[in-house]
């Protein structure tokens, strides 16, 4: 008795997913247009806003003052910010993705398989890392901050309207005493805010 409550309730489930199927796919669309609106004008100025910020980036000449082993630069780019960290993402996830593979692999010593886990760590500790400074750096009132830490350079991009060489210097203490690398070399660049 009981395997054929099974075999009811199975084919109840196929039926209704075959219904559910049919319907979806023989649905017509419907299209929002007040959304589509809101999508194709969100298009256009994201369109405008990367062409202007071409033309205000060929405008603008890079600053560069140096500091105790740092730099300092103005670049421009409204868009800047979320490239890299997708970029840094991605990678961080490719690399984490091959070490995980290293874990899992049967044909991998015991040690490999450890040190693929400290390296594992190591990149989830950075990430966090940099998040941390992230939200540290915005609490000095600034728009946005974009932290990068590769091979012991620290990249810190900040958008903010002044470029000033004591709130550089400000930044570099904040990122070599927060950072578990106090003597990496740590670069600031300000990004105007626009």
């Amino acid at each position: 008795m009981l395997l054929k409550k099974q075999t009811v309730w199975l084919l109840t489930m196929l039926s209704l997913v075959v219904v559910l199927s049919v319907y979806y796919i023989t649905s017509p669309e419907t299209s929002n247009e007040f959304a589509t609106g809101e999508e194709s004008k969100a298009k256009e100025e994201a369109q405008n806003n990367s062409a202007a910020s071409k033309t205000d980036t060929n405008e603008q000449s890079a600053s560069d003052t140096k500091t105790d082993g740092s730099t300092v630069s103005t670049v421009g780019s409204d868009e800047e910010f979320d490239e890299k960290r997708l970029e840094l993402e991605d990678q961080r996830s490719a690399k984490e993705e091959e070490l995980t593979d290293v874990m899992g692999s049967t044909e991998a010593t015991a040690e490999q398989k450890s040190e693929a886990a400290e390296k594992i760590d190591q990149l989830r500790e950075v990430a966090d890392q940099e998040k941390m400074l992230e939200t540290l750096i915005k609490a000095d009132n600034y728009d946005d901050v974009l932290v990068r830490s590769v091979d012991g350079v620290v990249n810190v991009t900040v958008k903010a309207d002044k470029l000033s060489a004591e709130a550089a210097n400000d930044i570099i203490q904040l990122v070599r005493k927060n950072m578990n690398e106090p003597g990496a070399y740590v670069a600031v660049k300000f990004d105007p805010s626009k």
